[in-house]
């Protein structure tokens, strides 16, 4: 519902403060994101890192009606160079890998990017960018290569507050650097290099440095200057400070915001190949629900490093049963199977989420409207059940994490459905009668008996009623 988006606040980290939010359009807000380099499979901080700013679109999309936001793709770099083999050339590596990505960003309800731009389609407005910085004497030729002259732009380091001496030198170890910490735009083609990763340029055949990519790709989606350039904070350098030196040195504005997310860690160790900890995406999914991931990443402040362990996904598991059990519950009562009906969200969620995105407060609120349903429910007043199940519904579905809808749900509904719902509905029939001759042993051991399959049972005023542990529904008998 949009409304002015006049409480939205930001931390924005080159100013290093809290900002107000004020895009330029009052009508349109932009993004930008760094997406990832595609030279291996995606990992937990990946999708943390996405979620982050899928739930920032979103809340954004409430505040302001409308948002473009664009996601790259990098896929020519030298990772993904290295990582290709003779069977699997790289731009077949990227091309796999970029769908691996896709495919759990999707898993755990990230929408997809407005666009979605490959580095590789976007090589002449690279081209173009680099000639502009080379007619403002901010860039010059080298044996084939194009360096950013860091000396000749005084602002050089005022997005992580440095100055140049301060910086660590740029790992482009050419020999016609003029000063180890410039960096390369555009890198000469190498006689080891696959002849088809290089494009023809006033320099000679090569290709685009990391960070021009980027520059090029945001002016040509959003133009030069746009609201939020977005990324993990592991970016803001070299990366993003690069970004930002070339393309204001160019005449852009650029950024209005810069937003970071933090990183993941295990065992309060960054993830790391050569220390064994990645958590693999694919891994993660193959154990645990989508929906769980997802409710678990989110569960910490986006700014805020992540430690992930296993308690972290029992804990979002356990959150999202409570949720689901008074909105199955409050269904049931109230007759409106898991309808969402149009309704305001609470002042005090909607508080949480304009200041900085405060998810986990969002969530703390989403919690105390089901216990007040759960009361409410318990003392028969159903109109202030109903006024609850209407807001939690509300509220979860803004934030992508709504365990009743239909895309999160696994349960299958062909015979393997139909013979495990007969057998159950046999073991209710028995404990009822065990409990009408009042053989409460016999009734326990059957209730019990159910439990350790993973089955829930749920005694209601019109019978009994059944479902899986942490799947989105339940049977009556």
């Amino acid at each position: 519902m949009k409304n002015g988006g006049s409480g939205v606040k930001l931390y924005d980290t080159k100013a290093r403060a809290l900002r107000a939010f004020v895009p330029g359009d009052p009508d349109h807000v932009s993004i930008y994101v760094c997406g990832p380099t595609v030279q291996s499979g995606p990992h937990i901080g990946h999708l943390r890192g996405a979620l982050a700013f899928d739930l920032l679109r979103r809340w954004l999309t409430h505040r302001f009606g409308r948002v473009t936001f664009v996601r790259n793709v990098t896929d020519i770099d030298d990772k993904v160079l290295a990582n290709a083999t003779p069977t699997e050339p790289w731009w077949a590596l990227a091309y796999r890998m970029e769908l691996e990505f896709t495919q759990a960003y999707s898993a755990i309800g990230i929408d997809p990017p407005t666009y979605e731009p490959r580095a590789t389609g976007s090589i002449p407005q690279m081209l173009e960018l680099i000639e502009r910085l080379i007619e403002r004497g901010h860039a010059y030729a080298a044996d084939g290569s194009v360096y950013f002259d860091v000396r000749s732009w005084r602002d050089y380091g005022e997005l992580t507050n440095q100055r140049p001496d301060a910086m660590e030198p740029s790992p482009d170890a050419e020999p016609g650097k003029r000063d180890p910490r410039d960096f390369a735009l555009w890198k000469a083609a190498k006689p080891d290099e696959p002849a088809d990763a290089s494009w023809h340029s006033p320099w000679g055949p090569g290709r685009p440095g990391w960070h021009i990519e980027c520059s090029a790709m945001s002016r040509r989606y959003l133009g030069g200057t746009f609201d939020i350039h977005g990324g993990g904070l592991d970016l803001r350098f070299p990366h993003h400070e690069n970004e930002l030196a070339q393309s204001t040195a160019a005449g852009d504005a650029f950024a209005r915001y810069w937003v970071h997310n933090g990183l993941v860690t295990v065992g309060d160790q960054k993830m790391s190949k050569s220390l064994g900890n990645v958590l693999l995406a694919r891994a993660v999914l193959a154990e645990r629900a989508p929906l769980v991931v997802r409710y678990a990443l989110a569960a910490a402040h986006y700014r805020s490093n992540l430690d992930i362990t296993s308690s972290s996904f029992d804990e979002a598991e356990a959150a999202l049963d409570r949720i689901r059990t008074f909105l199955v519950r409050a269904d049931r009562a109230l007759g409106v199977s898991g309808r969402l009906v149009a309704a305001d969200l609470p002042p005090a969620f909607a508080a949480a989420m304009d200041d900085d995105l405060g998810v986990p407060q969002a969530l703390a609120v989403i919690h105390e409207h089901v216990r007040a349903g759960n009361a409410a429910l318990d003392a028969g007043d159903m109109s202030a059940a109903a006024s609850a199940r209407v807001q939690v519904g509300r509220m979860l579905g803004t934030l992508g994490v709504h365990p009743l809808d239909a895309r999160w749900r696994t349960d299958a509904a062909g015979p393997e459905a139909a013979a495990l719902d007969a057998l159950v509905q046999e073991m209710i029939t028995q404990r009822a009668q065990a409990r009408a001759a009042k053989d409460w042993a016999a009734a326990d051991r059957i209730r019990d008996a159910v439990a350790a399959a993973g089955i829930v049972l749920e005694d209601a005023a019109d019978g009994t009623h059944w479902s899986i542990a942490g799947a989105s529904g339940a049977k009556e008998d």
